[in-house]
């Protein structure tokens, strides 16, 4: 058996059709949803993953801005300029580009960002609605990891999924958001004695902990579905992910590539979530 591949980017394609469209719709009620996107530093991943959030929401018709900062930015400076793009009624989601200077502390910046514009969803708001089943924004890459599940018709009520990762950004929402499906949900991590024995129960796995071949063949259940949402560098410093893909799509029935996978589906997420916002301040 040969695993078919979810493609990323035909499914973004898909969703930022439908976001266009939408974009159009509230438009046309003197409505243009709006992004801003504060980079601090001259980290260079940052400025590529920002450019990325830019060109996405011009191309799909949303309003963006983007600030750059010196990273000899205060944290007040900072946290006064979120305030006002709080006040501001012409952006309605606020994106500060992670990781932040040393200096500055990222979940005190986070905070500071009005739960109603949080389309990373990354607010300590966002994770409760998340956790209680309440409406707020999803963080995007899970929320494009759900998406992808669904674009393959998979049922999850009573499956067993393993999330490998417990990270605030992926791993902890990915489990909620599985749960709310109704499957049965195990969290694997750096203390999990036998990693193997618990992906082996699994219907669906995602490999979440930005470590090379953390997932191989022998460790898959042979018809699992298997999201790799790792981004890492291969000796031939090729892009690639936590998931042997060569050997594991020869057993699971589905599979994520790296690039292409989940990649494109967590900036077309950020779109929605912003969207979703713009929606909801014009009603």
């Amino acid at each position: 058996m040969t695993a078919h591949t979810i493609d990323g980017n035909a499914l973004s394609k898909q969703l930022r059709t439908e976001v266009a469209a939408r974009t159009q719709a509230l438009k046309a009620k003197g409505v243009t949803p709006g992004l801003a996107v504060v980079l601090v530093g001259d980290n260079a991943a940052s400025q590529v993953y920002v450019r990325n959030k830019v060109k996405a929401c011009e191309d799909s018709g949303l309003h963006s801005v983007l600030e750059r900062y010196d990273a000899k930015l205060t944290e007040s400076d900072l946290l006064a300029r979120v305030h006002a793009l709080n006040q501001d009624p012409s952006i309605h989601g606020i994106l500060v580009q992670l990781p932040l200077p040393g200096h500055m502390d990222a979940q005190k910046v986070i905070e500071a960002i009005s739960p109603a514009k949080d389309v990373d969803g990354f607010h300590i708001a966002s994770a409760g609605a998340l956790m209680t089943g309440m409406p707020g924004f999803w963080p995007c890459t899970p929320f494009g990891c759900m998406k992808m599940l669904e674009s393959i018709g998979y049922d999850l009520k009573g499956k067993h999924a393993v999330v490998i990762g417990r990270s605030n950004i992926v791993g902890k929402p990915m489990a909620l958001m599985l749960l709310q499906k109704n499957a049965t949900v195990t969290i694997c991590h750096s203390a999990t004695p036998d990693l193997k024995a618990m992906t082996l129960q699994a219907d669906v796995i995602v490999a979440a902990v930005g470590k090379r071949n953390v997932l191989t063949a022998d460790m898959v259940k042979p018809g699992a579905v298997v999201l790799d949402v790792g981004m890492n560098r291969n000796d031939e410093g090729k892009l690639c992910g936590d998931v042997d893909f060569e050997g594991v799509k020869q057993v699971a029935s589905h599979i994520t590539p790296v690039p292409g996978g989940v990649g494109p589906m967590t900036i077309t997420m950020l779109l929605v979530n912003t969207l979703e916002a713009a929606e909801r301040a014009a009603n």
